[in-house]
């Protein structure tokens, strides 16, 4: 019997086997988008983008021009272009501490999971039994009165294979599916860090810009209160009127109120830093951050427009989300056609331990069923429409975001030229407004001008070196968003994929696991 079963089992795989192997695939294979096939990232209207930008001399180092490098490369760790300890410091704890970046690591190990859940299918499920019991058997079913009953042990040992033939492709698909979600979160994890590590920068740049205008402020209240001063003297002597003072009294009181709201923002950029790097602001203890320590990137890599769809890991991510979408196509197709599955039992049936994996107590079987949906009021078909719609759907997300993607790029592209430009204009219009205020000045310590005149030239000095400031710390803040607009560099700050192993480590040094 023992031969018979293994002639017949062979028998058995090889048809299994020969399935497998004919077996095919329905519904659309996947194919990436074609990139676009433009040049530029910029409108040659009104101008075409120069290969520098403009340049403030008086200003140092935050003033040079800037270079654009087509074709060039973005180094991975492109933070440290800017020469502060303080940022490169805060983004790698933003990296390792960031709940938004551990709960994308977290994403990536269940869809790791999902695809050896999803590959099981496609090989035979084996499993194996053993159940002892004792029975009573009653001899009156059977028209027999002595003995009343039996009373016997029953030993049953099996192993059962049960196999589904994935005879179109559906069970395949659905591994496609899993596969394409897990690389959608391995480039998130890439979208979390350029996106995390471009916020933690542009974050500690505007606190080095609201410092900076805080401090400008400070000094010009103290100019303020320095004529005030002197005009309560020439006041006493007869030499201005109540007028004057009282005019002074009210810019020095104006220049005052603009103090709080600076504070005020610089204490909520604080806070939003702190909460960056996955602490709490009143546990966290930041940097001061000097804006004029800040080195500018005077050479900026610009990559082909036609290798941004690979640098940016939001585009890769939407692509991995229409690969999903093309898959599920293929399942809802072969959800149409029939199923087909094959079982196969081997075991052994005794009243005794001692007669257990004997011939004469074993016994087999193998078969299969085919099943098909006669009726289902059309929703298998509906079914395949919502996924071609919702493909179309996921397409048209994937061309938005590619759309997007050279718009952010174009804009951070004219900012720069538009920042440098301006800030030579601010730089001419500053010096102008001193020369302008210390001549004025001057004069009015003669008695030469009035002193409306002063105020005027005060008013027009203290916004010329305000709008600088601001102006300054936008060259700063519009690189970053530039680096992380042509995807952050993430291609060369080592392997692209996450070691598991690391990210087990990771979750497990964040929070303990259950």
């Amino acid at each position: 019997m023992l031969t018979r079963f293994n002639t017949d089992i062979r028998i058995f795989l090889v048809t299994l086997a020969s399935i497998g192997l004919t077996s095919c695939m329905v519904g659309p294979d996947f194919k990436p988008p074609s990139p676009p096939s433009t040049s530029s990232y910029t409108s040659s209207t009104p101008s075409p983008l120069p290969h520098k930008t403009a340049s403030a001399p008086a200003l140092g180092k935050s003033g040079k021009a800037q270079h654009f490098i087509y074709g060039g490369d973005i180094p991975g760790e492109w933070w440290r272009l800017f020469h502060s300890p303080e940022i490169n410091e805060l983004i790698q704890v933003g990296f390792k501490n960031s709940p938004s970046v551990i709960a994308v690591k977290a994403r990536q190990l269940e869809a790791r999971e999902n695809v050896t859940i999803q590959t099981a299918p496609l090989f035979p499920a084996m499993s194996a039994q053993f159940s002892p019991s004792r029975q009573r058997f009653s001899n009156e079913t059977a028209g027999v009165t002595e003995p009343p009953s039996i009373i016997f042990n029953l030993f049953n040992t099996s192993v059962n294979v049960g196999y589904t033939l994935d005879v179109f492709g559906g069970q395949r698909r659905q591994l496609e599916i899993a596969k394409a979600q897990r690389l959608d979160e391995q480039y998130d994890i890439k979208a979390a860090k350029t996106t995390l590590a471009g916020n933690i920068a542009t974050t500690a740049i505007t606190i080095a810009s609201l410092r900076a205008q805080i401090k400008e402020t400070r000094d010009l209240i103290q100019s303020q209160q320095n004529l005030l001063d002197h005009l309560k003297t020439q006041y006493r002597l007869g030499g201005s009127t109540q007028l004057d003072v009282e005019s002074q009294q009210y810019k020095l009181e104006q220049t005052r109120a603009t103090l709080p709201p600076l504070q005020q923002n610089l204490e909520k950029n604080y806070h939003a830093l702190a909460v960056l790097i996955g602490e709490l602001p009143s546990e966290t203890h930041l940097p001061l951050f000097n804006l004029d320590k800040l080195i500018l990137p005077t050479d900026v890599p610009i990559s082909i427009p036609s290798r941004l769809l690979k640098q940016r890991p939001d585009i890769q991510s939407a692509e991995a989300t229409l690969h999903t979408a093309c898959a599920q196509i293929g399942v809802s197709t072969a959800n149409l056609y029939p199923t087909f599955n094959l079982t196969a039992m081997y075991g052994w049936a005794s009243l005794t331990l001692g007669q257990q994996f004997n011939n004469v107590t074993n016994y087999w079987l193998y078969g299969g069923t085919v099943s098909e949906s006669l009726f289902q009021g059309g929703a298998l078909t509906a079914q395949k429409r919502l996924d071609t719609y919702a493909y179309y759907d996921a397409l048209s997300s994937y061309r938005l975001t590619v759309l997007q993607a050279f718009q952010q790029v174009a804009d951070a592209l004219r900012a720069l030229q538009n920042d440098a430009q301006q800030l030579k204009e601010q730089n001419r219009a500053e010096i102008a407004a001193k020369r302008t205020l210390d001549m004025t000045l001057r004069q009015f310590r003669l008695g030469g001008t009035s002193f409306v005149s002063l105020l005027i030239a005060q008013q027009i000095y203290q916004q010329a070196r305000l709008n600088r400031i601001t102006i300054q710390a936008a060259r700063y803040t519009d690189t970053a968003a530039l680096f992380v607009a042509l995807g952050g560099g993430w291609w060369n700050e080592g392997p692209f994929w996450d070691k598991t192993e690391d990210l087990v480590n990771d979750l497990h040094q964040y929070s303990p696991p259950p």
